[in-house]
């Protein structure tokens, strides 16, 4: 292999490469979101008719939801002594484990204080309510006031040993709380959350409006805040210390880790997500009107609309979710359902800390191998095989990969879906291109020097419709040139054959890339002349603009080649061009055994009768009137009218073309 040809091979493999990284970079980041949240959806949350799988969310999370039911009742927006409905119904007659409201308090109800205040009275009698806060990227408006805040806030962070590397402080701020309420919040955990990223192996470009993660902590102010499930998770396990990784949350006391990623402004768990039950959500839902009305009921004496004794133990997640009209819409696109109550996912992050019930990630660097090997594979069947077997192979390997893929989600495995898969598909394209390249790299050969001889176009004509040779053609509007060196023959004599020979070639060499640049074709040498075709094989609307200006070029390129000469010592030699339009008949013309692809007719007779006048009217290039119609907008020209043409029964009017505009 010649140096040259290795640094093509070595070019030609970057590229290769190149092109392979850019298209797994894309699907990556951009399609495997959608195959994640299809496989999410279609095999994490079904379960098969003769496997027993939990596919709905634990029992031990009950939702209180103040939905379409509750506000129905009371019209909303509501005073907040209504709330304590709800919290004195769990702090008298129900026994739950932890309370978390998934919500925010950020101003005081300046209208109703009495009710403000009785709320907040009611809230700090309880220890084991979660509040939620919102942290904000935004600074502080008022600096002396954030931090006499963020130095108060410091009560909610976690006990933890940050060995964080690649996660900044994201968050500038907090939303306060009013302080009244502030005061008597003894647990609070953020509700934040952020759209976009699959899981724990994919890039953070990965970005799109679907949450697929939760933030079980953040990092703010050089402490660390849990997020209200992780919050929930810490209390019912007596707050024990974490150990913060960039790959993973630990609890040296519980003996409990959780696989984590960082990104460059967060860290992200992939939730499990749970089939949805008929109600729209995957834990079990309670109306909050029906926990204000059992409230009622039990002091008055009468029945609960709902049995305390259901909420022994248990996590309540009070929320809120009306679709439409009262500002309490806090559905969220997720990859079961693109309107998944909010109150539903905090509810499903706090199900999976508590339960150990994560997905698990295949990582990043397994993935790529089991693309990798994928792609050594089918290049391989597709080197070996034929085009059936090996189409047939790879459709196969193609097929078993998104049935194991199907699997994996099924069980709660997180595997690349659609990645691997278009890495397949590209992979073959480049097999099969590969493969043709070197099965026909002896026909290109031939190929080559077939086009020594004959036009490349004709020649792939022929070879285009190889099966179906034959005499015969048909009729086509062309332009035809002909260029003829003037008074070649004579300098000829002088010469040696060899010089002959090296002028010849070197003008025609110089001719045919100019030719080919104008949509012509060489139809064949005479002598030292050319005749070229335009339009055909190669279809042109413009041919005959194109011949023209081919000419003119042709033109400019001997006076080039005439001072090039003249420095060499050699003789000056001058060319004649002559440019007809009309109609011939094109195809192939001869015998069964031995024919020629060119066109005949008086069209070709009459360009070759113009460049032969070339030399009567001591002229350079001449064309003819219907060549002249079809170009006349951008080109000089002087008439020479009726000129009487040898063949012709009438005179007629030529002109000669001075420039090309």
């Amino acid at each position: 292999m010649s140096a040259l040809k290795r640094i093509k091979f070595f070019l030609f493999s970057i590229i290769i490469l190149l092109g392979l990284i850019f298209v797994y970079f894309v699907t990556y980041n951009f399609v495997e979101p959608k195959a994640y949240d299809f496989m999410t959806k279609h095999a994490l949350t079904e379960k098969l008719p003769f496997h027993h799988k939990q596919i709905y969310g634990s029992g031990d999370i009950i939702l209180v939801v103040i939905d379409t039911k509750t506000v129905e009742k009371y019209r909303w927006p509501w005073k907040r002594e209504l709330n304590c409905k709800i919290y004195e119904f769990f702090l008298n007659y129900a026994h739950p484990k932890i309370i978390v409201h998934d919500s925010i308090i950020a101003t005081l109800d300046t209208d109703n204080p009495d009710s403000d205040k009785k709320f907040f009275n009611t809230l700090s009698k309880f220890n084991n309510v979660v509040v939620g806060f919102m942290p904000s990227v935004k600074p502080w408006a008022d600096k002396d006031f954030g931090e006499i805040y963020d130095k108060a806030f410091i009560k909610f962070s976690a006990r933890a040993e940050d060995k964080t590397t690649s996660m900044p402080y994201f968050y500038s701020s907090i939303m306060p709380f009013p302080k009244p309420y502030f005061d008597v919040v003894k647990n609070a955990g953020s509700v934040s959350m952020l759209p976009g990223f699959i899981n724990g192996n994919i890039s953070s470009y990965a970005i799109d409006q679907v949450f697929r993660n939760h933030e079980y902590f953040l990092k703010y102010n050089g402490k660390i805040y849990p997020s209200v499930a992780m919050k929930a998770f810490l209390m019912m396990n007596k707050n024990p210390e974490m150990v913060l990784t960039n790959n993973s949350i630990t609890f040296p006391q519980l003996n409990y880790r959780i696989k984590q990623k960082t990104t460059p402004y967060q860290s992200i768990v992939p939730l499990k997500f749970y089939k949805l039950a008929k109600s729209g959500y995957s834990h079990p839902k309670i109306s909050a009107v029906d926990i204000m009305d059992s409230y009622d009921n039990i002091k008055q004496g009468k029945k609960p609309v709902v049995d305390p004794s259901v909420f022994d133990g248990k996590v309540i997640v009070i929320g809120a979710n009306v679709p439409a009209g009262t500002g309490l819409n806090d559905n969220k696109n997720t990859p079961i359902v693109s309107n998944h109550p909010g109150v539903d996912i905090q509810a499903t992050a706090i199900d999976n800390i508590i339960h150990n019930d994560f997905l698990n990630v295949i990582p990043a660097g397994i993935n790529l191998l089991i693309t990798f090997l994928g792609m050594l594979i089918v290049y391989g069947i597709i080197r070996m095989y034929d085009l059936f077997k090996s189409i047939t192979s790879s459709i196969a390997i193609i097929a078993a990969y998104l049935v194991i893929t199907y699997i994996c989600f099924y069980f709660g495995t997180v595997i690349n879906v659609i990645t691997p898969v278009v890495m397949f598909i590209v992979t073959m394209l480049i097999a099969y291109t590969h493969k043709f390249v070197l099965e026909n790299r002896s026909k290109e050969k031939v190929k080559s020097a077939m086009g020594k001889y004959m036009s490349e176009d004709v020649m792939k004509r022929v070879i285009m419709n190889i099966d179906n040779l034959g005499l015969g053609g048909k009729k086509a509007t062309v332009t035809v040139l002909f260029a003829d060196i003037r008074g070649f023959t004579s300098m000829s004599e002088t010469m040696s054959a060899q010089q002959v020979s090296e002028i010849l070639n070197e003008y025609f060499t110089e001719m045919e890339p100019i030719i080919t640049k104008y949509n012509g074709i060489i139809n064949k040498f005479i002598g030292d002349a050319v005749m070229a075709i335009f339009g055909e094989p190669i279809q042109d609307k413009n041919h005959a603009s194109n011949a023209v200006r081919c000419g003119y070029e042709m033109l400019q390129k001997v006076k080039e080649l005439q001072k090039k000469w003249a420095a060499e010592g050699k003789p000056k030699i001058e060319i004649g061009i002559g440019i007809n339009t009309g109609e011939v008949f094109v195809g192939n013309i001869g015998s069964v055994n031995r024919m020629e692809y060119t066109v005949i007719g008086d069209t070709v007779n009459l360009a070759s009768r113009l460049e032969s006048y070339n030399k009567v009217y001591k002229t350079k290039m001449l064309i003819s009137s219907s060549t002249y119609a079809a170009t006349k907008s951008f080109i000089d020209v002087i008439k020479i009218s009726d000129v009487e043409i040898r063949g012709k029964s009438h005179k007629m009017n030529i002109y000669e073309v001075l420039k090309v505009i």
